[in-house]
């Protein structure tokens, strides 16, 4: 009875998480702490650690084992200090067990993963709808305007609605689309079609450049994925096609930002905010190869001169802090592993991501699970290299997919000291 208890609370905890990482996060700290605190309590109850005897685990530890050490300032290792760096790199562990409570007791029932599901759909149809509600008033619910580049920022403040919208709209809307395509019938067909343009079209308006491309390559491989999807993955595509050629008629500020500023970027990347960011890691990362600059260590010591000199090797120039060679973070997870923690930290770092996703997709035919597919085509997002991010693991968008990553986890997980899968009635 009591374990029962602690996993009701645990798993009500869970579902806060997603209106805490819209609204509140103070409140997803909070839910992401006691679901962890209620894990261990229950897996040292019982003596049952098989979670942290996974593959994927073990290396996450040593990944971020090795994060704080080259974090901690050692005599004549210069890093970002014990609050910057040595406390927030600590506590990261704070996601890994998350994930790991989530997969092994928090979602080990299929009421407990549906509800889940359905909290993240949620999230993302209040942020199309907040979107839309911008779009054609001009302002949220909360009378927040456009952003100044012209994005729709959805129920925020400031343009965080692409990004998050980008990496979970095939996890809201793949079952929903999968389950109108397969009822017979003309109305339901189109339908199911008519959603999945909407979900697309709808990255499309908000006007961020990264939400968009997610949007776009998660439909592709849905597409790849499912084929009774790829007829409504065409129509999509030609939908998203024909309201990007409309944009200088029905949103300028989005075509400017998604089509010139774009092409301006592209054009000259390397002298771009991003090109410049890159170049500025890079540098950062070659002069530390061993250790990197600790967590943080970006923000702290990029603006030094000695990281100006450019990547001679590649002909891209000197980088300038006017054009925006430094930041908060070098906006690129595998850069921010370079320089966090040098090149064997970035190894690490990849051997987790493919961990990952090894442990995604290992047996994802059987069944052809479209949950499962969706989960795994949100999480490729979240970890694929080239593209522009957040810090990670922050909460404004890792909080995001540490929530996917446990439900990804716990859908095809086996119970410890069983021989079956959970069942349906469990």
């Amino acid at each position: 009875m009591l374990m029962k208890h602690s996993r009701h609370t645990a798993l009500l905890a869970t579902l806060l998480v997603p209106f805490g990482l819209l609204h509140a996060f103070v409140l997803a700290e909070i839910c992401i702490a006691d679901t962890d605190i209620l894990f261990l309590i229950e897996s040292w109850r019982t003596r049952n650690f098989a979670w942290a005897r996974q593959t994927w685990f073990i290396i996450a530890l040593v990944w971020w084992g090795w994060l704080v050490l080259c974090t901690i300032p050692w005599p004549g290792v210069t890093t970002a200090g014990l609050v910057m760096g040595v406390v927030q790199a600590l506590v990261i562990i704070r996601l890994l067990v998350f994930a790991a409570a989530l997969q092994s007791w928090v979602l080990t029932t299929p009421t407990a993963r549906r509800a889940l599901w359905l909290a993240l759909a949620l999230s993302v149809l209040w942020i199309g709808l907040e979107s839309w509600q911008q779009y054609f008033t001009g302002h949220n619910i909360f009378g927040n305007p456009r952003w100044s580049d012209g994005s729709l920022t959805g129920p925020f403040w400031k343009p965080r609605a692409g990004a998050v919208y980008g990496h979970l709209v095939m996890v809201a809307a793949l079952l929903p689309v999968m389950a109108l395509l397969s009822r017979p019938g003309r109305v339901w067909q189109i339908a199911g079609m008519g959603l999945m343009a909407l979900a697309v079209v709808t990255s499309i308006l908000i006007g961020q450049r990264m939400g968009a491309a997610f949007s776009l390559f998660s439909l592709a491989l849905a597409g790849l994925l499912l084929k009774p999807l790829r007829r409504a993955t065409a129509i999509a595509f030609a939908a998203a096609a024909l309201v990007l050629l409309a944009t200088p008629i029905i949103s300028p500020a989005t075509h400017g930002k998604l089509v010139n500023e774009t092409a301006t970027n592209m054009g000259h990347f390397s002298q771009s905010p991003y090109g410049e960011l890159y170049t500025r890691a890079t540098n950062m990362g070659l002069a530390s190869p061993w250790h990197g600059w600790g967590y943080n260590g970006f923000r702290e010591f990029c603006p030094q001169s000695r990281f100006d000199g450019g990547l001679p090797a590649l002909n891209i120039p000197t980088t300038q802090i006017a054009l925006g060679a430094c930041n908060l973070h070098p906006h690129n997870f595998y850069l921010q592993a370079l320089t966090d923690a040098g090149i064997p930290g970035l190894i690490l770092f990849i051997t987790l991501n493919f961990a990952w996703l090894w442990a995604l997709w290992r047996g994802i035919w059987r069944g052809r699970d479209t949950l499962r597919i969706a989960l795994f085509i949100g999480a490729l997002t979240f970890i694929w290299p080239v593209a522009s991010t957040d810090e990670f693991p922050t909460l404004y968008t890792s909080g995001w997919f540490f929530l996917m990553l446990g439900l990804s986890l716990a859908v095809p997980y086996m119970l410890p000291n069983t021989t079956e899968l959970e069942t349906e009635h469990a």
